[in-house]
């Protein structure tokens, strides 16, 4: 076990700084890089027969690139949460005034005019971004699932609801703007 220990502090001390240049390289701010450089580790850590790696560079480094690469193909993945927001006091988030299980008049409408909106912009969309969006965020139907039921691969889904998200963020940027003010 001692042994063990040893090799991964050699490991780590010998390829900390590399890698996490490698990582930052292709991330969007340091702590994203820091995050996949301690999954890479974490990952290495869990190896039961460091050994059995012929050449750990390039074990290191291929780690390295796919965790870069799903932490990418999971921020694709855009939902109505991102259109969270804090009030002043930091209490209060967008979803929950549309979600919420009261009814006041002011919800209410609130409501109304956000589904309103959201439909019409919907409407705007290619019916294939359109049903993704719709069956993944309202239906709450998985990507896997739409897959099955239509055969249309995975990551052609995502890209669709992407475009479709990015639509609805334009379409209704102006409306969040007058909910964050009302």
């Amino acid at each position: 076990m001692a042994d063990r220990n040893q090799t991964l502090g050699q490991i780590i001390r010998g390829y900390s700084q590399r890698l996490y240049g490698f990582i930052r390289g292709r991330t969007r701010n340091d702590a994203d890089a820091e995050d996949i450089l301690q999954e890479v580790w974490f990952q290495l850590s869990r190896l039961v027969d460091l050994e059995a790696i012929e050449n750990i560079n390039a074990w290191l480094f291929r780690v390295a690139r796919n965790k870069v690469t799903d932490r990418y193909r999971k921020r694709e993945e855009d939902s109505l949460e991102d259109m969270a927001y804090e009030d002043e006091n930091g209490d209060v988030a967008f979803q929950e005034i549309l979600l919420a299980d009261f009814n006041t008049p002011e919800t209410e409408h609130l409501r109304q005019i956000f589904w309103e909106e959201l439909f019409a912009a919907l409407e705007e969309l290619p019916e294939a971004q359109r049903e993704v969006f719709i069956r993944n965020e309202l239906d709450g139907e998985t990507f896997q699932e739409i897959s099955d039921s239509t055969g249309v691969n995975i990551k052609t889904l995502i890209s669709r609801k992407r475009y479709a998200v990015q639509h609805l963020r334009e379409r209704l940027a102006d409306l969040y703007e007058e909910l964050l003010n009302y």
